[in-house]
């Protein structure tokens, strides 16, 4: 597990019971809309959306529930 992430890097994370890879598409750094929700994000705990190599869809998740793959 890694704090940082950057655009373009390849994570995985638990999804429904299993492993989901996917590819970091943004750093979210203040509070917005994205992958479907609201999201409560600032400089010193950011949120990263992430795109499924599966589904194609992105979600957004803490860095701690992020592993780089």
């Amino acid at each position: 597990m890694a704090d940082e992430f950057t655009k373009g890097d390849h994570v995985t994370w638990n999804s429904h019971g299993s492993k989901a890879e996917g590819e970091v598409t943004k750093k979210i750094t203040k509070d917005t809309e994205a992958g479907g929700r609201k999201v409560k994000a600032s400089a010193d705990e950011p949120q990263y959306e992430v795109k499924s190599d599966k589904s194609g869809k992105t979600a957004v998740h803490k860095p701690s529930a992020l592993d780089e793959k």
